[in-house]
């Protein structure tokens, strides 16, 4: 690594490394540009991929085009709809047959029982779902000229879309400026410098760019599904992640430039020595990301190459282009606290050293006392319901399909618009259709009469609930059951109801099986790094701890300060890989110095040390990363909201109390017995020099 650091920060082949970066850029740009076009955000690519409501959806598109669904338009006059109403709604009818991306015919209107509201169900070709927005404008223009106080609303499917699309509309852009800003205030409070925060920035955006043409090339020609969830994530992740790698490099090099007259020099010993913690924390981020392949729900295992091949092209960038950039600007870019050869460094007398040193009197009540409040807090998952969210709960604002749902439901039977499918032999059909009727929960006068392609029958039925309520789930589990026991017709249920049901199991699934893979992924890589068993089980153990008391807390501000109803289902797994694979970093950082400090005045000192030399760069990676995060929750779901929450809050909690308190407290009371097996553990405790006693300057 010493040769590779020199090369990097070679004083003329710097230069070339900036030359490449740029070139890199040059071409690559416009091809991060077309990254949304890529993005696959159909059903099927959100969707458990083994389901057997994502089999129906594929193999119902012999009966219903798979890219067609329906708009349900409600009227409601309180007090009942006049003549003139029905006049106007009927001439609606007569408009929407022209609609520009009509599947089928128009269906309705029909009157509700109590005759205060009519709905129509218009089938709309969905070839790209962002056309969503355009149709429901349609809609609504067409019954602009109605009578006054007949009110107009467009839900189902395509009502649902058209609010997603312009809610996320924009997204990537805006995750990009929030996380910049963020990104950018933090750094100038860290620095106190006007010119240093933006090489960071430069190297992150550089990062950020090329990993999404690389993610898009990926996309294009190996298969590899992008969503808008797992879009937004890289710009989060890459901004984020690259400048906490920023952070640890350059509060290096600062520290080294007080040794080394030649910044060149200093930039060498600087990268030979934080490269391996840096590279350790990438490759844990990606190992963990990439565990996520294991998860049957497409958007979820998506999301793994997604990130990690961000994750490494993050490396890249902060391991070569800032390096450059930071040797070729010199030091004055630190001004004014610019860093000079033979500045005299500040004692163990800093907020962090003195942190240390009160741990130090009582290390054993320390860590205990920490990790009792950390258990408390994590009783507050017992809060959490992560067992998904409804259309209604899904959004932070009221969105104007879920007001036309309810309109619906309170005037018409409440599955109307999200029909439960059922697929079966063709000579079974009439027995599957029998027993499809019986089912409780199914208005037996929706249920169609079947119709036959190919040797397969396909029937249609409304439920009377809720399509996203716990009566209806049940209802497709009876369903199921029913038409399952119906011998040879080897029947399957499909429809908007069993995707949410197999997402939610799916989901449960994954955080059982994932999260196991993660933990083991994480700790070979710590034993490969530390060199030690008893280290990495010690530090997984915090870092569990500190998931657990950051899910607790963030369980009871969802419910009692944000008044959400729930949470995806998904939620646990993203944020435990993501509090994992990022919340070990900030122990990767501290212990690989408290290592490299051990080696020379033995363990106590050495831990002290490492505490002091790493506490400022880690509690300013910990903000920006927290900040980063948390612009997720600029975004109108809940899903993103609840995760930036709870991710920003875990990050601090691991950098301030976890990473700081607990880890040191347990470094120091177990001694030298933390690196066992290696040499370390018998290595007999070295008396401090005078000039071990100095400790680099913390950073913020």
């Amino acid at each position: 690594m010493a040769k590779v650091a020199g090369w990097v920060t070679h004083r003329y082949v710097k230069y070339v490394v900036i030359a490449f970066w740029l070139g890199a850029l040059a071409l690559l740009g416009p091809l991060a540009g077309k990254l949304t076009d890529a993005q696959d955000n159909e059903a099927a690519s959100w969707l458990p991929k083994d389901a057997e409501s994502t089999q129906v959806l594929e193999r119902a598109s012999a009966f219903v085009p798979e890219d067609t669904a329906p708009a349900v338009v409600v009227y409601e006059r309180p007090g009942g709809l006049t003549p003139q109403d029905q006049q106007a709604i009927a001439d609606d009818v007569r408009a929407f047959g022209a609609v520009e991306l009509l599947a089928g015919e128009v269906v309705g209107p029909q009157i509700s029982q109590d005759g205060e509201a009519a709905q129509v169900i218009v089938p709309v070709a969905m070839d790209d779902w962002d056309l969503a927005i355009d149709v429901v404008d349609d809609l609504r223009a067409a019954g602009a000229d109605n009578p006054d106080g007949l009110e107009l609303h467009v839900t189902g499917p395509v009502g649902a879309s058209a609010d997603s699309a312009e809610a996320f509309e924009g997204i990537d852009s805006t995750l990009l400026y929030a996380a910049a800003a963020v990104v950018i205030v933090i750094l100038l409070l860290t620095y106190r410098s006007p010119v240093l925060w933006l090489l960071p920035v430069v190297s992150a955006v550089v990062a950020l760019t090329v990993a999404q043409a690389v993610v898009y090339l990926l996309a294009e020609n190996a298969d590899l599904t992008v969503n808008a969830q797992s879009a937004g994530i890289l710009t989060v992740l890459v901004f984020g992640a690259g400048t906490d790698y920023a952070l640890l490099l350059t509060a290096r090099y600062r520290e080294e430039l007080r040794k080394h007259g030649d910044r060149h020099a200093a930039m060498a010993v600087a990268l030979h020595r934080a490269s391996p913690a840096i590279i350790a924390s990438g490759a844990t981020v990606a190992a963990g990301m990439m565990c996520l392949l294991f998860a049957t729900m497409n958007s979820t295992a998506g999301l793994g190459p997604v990130a990690a091949a961000g994750i490494v092209v993050c490396l890249l960038v902060m391991l070569t282009l800032l390096p450059a950039l930071l040797v070729t600007f010199g030091r004055w870019v630190f001004w004014p606290r610019v860093p000079h050869l033979g500045d005299a460094e500040p004692t163990e007398h800093g907020f962090w050293a003195r942190v240390g040193d009160r741990i130090a009197l009582r290390p054993r009540r320390t860590w205990v006392g920490t990790a009792v409040v950390l258990v408390i807090a994590s009783f507050g998952v017992l809060q959490l319901n992560a067992t998904g969210l409804s259309t209604e709960e899904s959004f932070t604002s009221e969105q104007p399909s879920i007001v036309g749902e309810k309109v619906l439901v309170e005037h018409f039977t409440g599955g109307v618009g999200s029909p439960v499918m059922v697929l079966a032999n063709a000579e079974q059909a009439d027995e599957v259709a029998a027993a499809f009727e019986g089912v409780e929960g199914i208005d037996p006068a929706s249920v169609t009469e079947p119709v036959v392609v190919n040797g397969t029958a396909y029937l249609e039925g409304t439920l009377s609930s809720e399509p996203d309520s716990d009566d209806a789930f049940d209802t497709i589990d009876r369903v199921r059951d029913a038409v399952h026991a119906v011998p040879g017709a080897n029947a399957e249920v499909g429809g908007e109801t069993a995707i949410n049901l197999d997402v939610q199991r799916a989901s449960a699934r994954d955080n059982l099986v994932v999260i196991p893979i993660i933990l083991l992924a994480v700790l070979l890589i710590l034993v490969a790094l530390l060199r030690s068993i008893v280290a990495p089980l010690v530090l997984m153990g915090t870092v569990v701890l500190s998931f657990g008391a950051a899910l607790g807390v963030s369980a009871l501000v969802f419910r009692n300060v944000f008044d959400f109803a729930g949470a995806d289902s998904s939620f646990p797994l993203f944020v435990f890989v993501f509090l994992v694979a990022l919340g070990i970093d900030y122990n990767i950082f501290l212990m690989t110095r408290v290592r490299e400090e051990v080696q020379r005045v033995g363990h106590r000192r050495g831990t002290l040390i490492g505490l002091a030399a790493t506490g400022g760069v880690i509690t300013s990676a910990g903000l920006v990363l927290a900040g980063t995060f948390a612009t997720l929750g600029t975004l109108p779901a809940v899903a993103f909201a609840e995760i930036g929450f709870a991710v920003a809050f875990g990050v601090l909690l691991d950098t301030l109390v976890v990473r700081s308190v607990l880890v040191t407290a347990l470094n120091l009371d177990i001694g030298p017995r933390m690196w066992w097996p290696s040499r370390l553990a018998r290595r007999p405790e070295a008396e401090p020099a005078a000039a071990v006693d100095r400790v680099p300057e913390p950073v913020a």
